[in-house]
Parts: C-alpha cells; sequence; structure tokens
C-alpha cells in the first residue's frame, strides 16, 4: 500500500529468511504514482536494504490491461482476474495474458469462482469454483489458481460457514499436485482453517485486511495519546511509525503460520 507497508515486510522476512509475496492492486497501483514507480521503489528497497531473499511482486486482482501493463512496467508476477466475466472469455484473456507474461518469464495467476465481498470494484458472492473450469484453466499454461471455496475479501462475517475443505479436495485432486493454489481473503480466516489449506494444496494466502486494521490501530493510539503534539511527533516519519512497526508484528506471525521461515 505505501513505502511503510513494502519496508516493514521486506525486512521483516529478511529477518526470518523467507519468501515474500508483494501485491498490489489495481487501486494501490494508481495511489502509488503508477506501475513504474512500485517497481522502481522495490527494486530500490532490495538493493539498498540488502534483501537477499525471494521477493516477487505481484498484481493482484488485475484487469486485462492491468496484467498488460504490469508485464511492461517489469512486475514479476500478475493476476488476471476474469473471474466476474463469462468463462469462455475469461479462459480466452487468460491464455493471452500467459503468453505475453511468460514470454518475459512473468509468472501468472487466474481464478475461477468468484471470492466473495469487494476487492477494486469487483464483487463476489463466495460462489464455489466449478472444477471442470479449473481443469480449463489450469490447461491455459497459467502458474497458479486462485479458486472459490468459500473464502471472502475483507472482514469475515459472523454467520460465515467456514472454507468448504471438501471441495478444495476436490479441486486439488482435479487440477493435480504440480499446480499451485491460491488462497485469497486470508484475513480474519482462523488460523487452523488455513493450516489445513495450506496442507491440501494452498501454496498461496493473500493477506490485506489484517494488516490494514493493525495499522489503523496502532496510528489511532498514537494520535489519540497526543504523541503527535509532542516535540515534532507530527513528522510522518513518526506518525506512521506505529503503523509500520505493527506491520512488522502482523508479518512476523502470519509468516510463522503459513510455514515460511526459514524457506528462502
Amino acid at each position: 500500500n505505501n513505502l511503510e507497508w513494502t519496508k516493514a515486510i521486506l525486512l521483516t522476512a529478511q529477518e526470518n529468511n523467507s519468501p515474500v509475496i508483494l501485491g498490489v492492486s489495481e487501486g494501490a497501483g494508481k495511489y502509488m504514482c503508477g506501475y513504474k514507480t512500485i517497481v522502481g521503489m522495490v527494486e530500490g528497497m532490495l538493493e539498498e536494504l540488502n534483501i537477499t531473499v525471494p521477493v516477487a511482486l505481484h498484481l493482484d486482482h488485475g484487469s486485462f490491461e492491468g496484467a498488460k501493463e504490469t508485464i511492461a512496467a517489469g512486475f514479476s508476477s500478475v493476476m488476471f482476474d476474469g473471474s466476474h466475466l463469462p468463462f469462455e472469455e475469461n479462459l480466452k484473456l487468460a491464455k493471452d495474458v500467459v503468453e505475453k507474461a511468460h514470454a518475459k518469464g512473468i509468472s501468472v495467476e487466474c481464478e475461477v469462482g468468484s471470492i466473495g465481498g469487494e476487492e477494486d470494484g469487483i464483487i463476489g458472492n463466495g460462489e464455489l469454483a466449478d472444477i471442470e473450469e479449473c481443469k480449463q484453466m489450469v490447461a491455459t499454461g497459467i502458474d497458479y489458481l486462485a479458486c472459490g471455496i468459500g473464502n471472502i475479501h475483507g472482514q469475515y462475517p459472523e454467520n460465515w460457514k467456514g472454507l468448504a475443505f471438501d471441495h478444495l479436495q476436490a479441486i486439488a485432486d482435479a487440477v493435480g499436485p504440480d499446480m499451485p493454489l491460491v488462497l485469497h481473503g486470508g484475513s480474519g480466516i482462523p488460523q487452523d482453517q488455513i493450516e489445513k489449506a495450506i496442507s491440501m494444496g494452498i501454496s498461496k494466502v493473500n493477506v490485506n485486511t489484517e494488516f490494514q486494521l493493525s495499522f489503523a490501530a496502532a496510528t489511532r493510539k498514537y494520535i489519540e495519546a497526543g504523541k503527535d503534539k509532542e516535540g515534532k511527533g507530527f513528522d510522518p516519519r513518526k506518525l506512521l511509525a506505529p503503523g509500520k512497526a505493527a506491520i512488522v508484528e502482523d508479518a512476523k506471525s502470519h509468516i510463522d503460520w503459513f510455514g515460511s521461515a526459514n524457506k528462502a
């Protein structure tokens, strides 16, 4: 979402010897001035902070045009999300993105079965991914598959039924063990459910809302305590420091229970 988030996550990944994926939505991309700016910032940090763990810069829930733009800008991974389109159109555009991305050594994620909630204007009801559609999408040559298994973007409602593990198993069986599966809407899913999903083939877990809430809470606490009125506490570097520290703590805990520590 910004420099503070990027720095906090990169340093925490390095400290824990963990590979990491920096996900950027199209909305966040516009906020940060564009994809070339983001590539420049990340590449600069990798060098200046001496980051040696594997780092992927990934477009999350990208449109067809967004995928093309991030491929050109130098992202290492892109997600084309055509799950809201008729499946044949989703499939056709996915093949095009795969061809363009693989020509530059860039990995591709695509989605089948829309994820619940809203992400950059795309609204899903948490549908379960169609098994046959999953198989057809994998046949396009994508590198990893986002599949709806009852997961939701944003905060989970109290009446959420949990992940559909039987459906996840059916998808994993259909696409085979060599296709990494992606769990979107990772914020708020109980730890035991995520760990079970990982054991069943989930290789990438997206987390954003949890980090946003922690960042906001830490910033609110700083301001409500009047710290911004003490000395130069209003300086953005001091004002945003508690939020950055909260991101570090969140990243540490997630790296631990996602099982990626010491995997670099």
